[in-house]
């Protein structure tokens, strides 16, 4: 039995960079959401943008996510 290790080690690092940024990503859109709700709570403006990135971060990590699933299907 003869062991890639440096696929094994590429495989690795590219998955432990992808989900450190899908964790992010996703951080970011429940930040955005909670700064949304607490400005909308004090009057502020500004609202709106929060919502709308946090939203983004959303989508962005639904696509991450499915095209994880695609790969692995096809």
């Amino acid at each position: 039995m003869n062991i890639d290790w440096a696929a094994l080690a590429s495989v690795f690092g590219v998955s432990l960079v992808v989900t450190v940024a899908l964790v992010g990503l996703f951080t970011l859109g429940v930040t955005g959401l909670a700064r949304q709700t607490s400005t909308a709570q004090s009057g502020g403006g500004g609202g709106a943008l929060a919502r709308t990135g946090a939203y983004a971060c959303f989508a962005l990590c639904l696509a991450a996510v499915a095209y994880g699933i695609y790969l692995i299907v096809a």
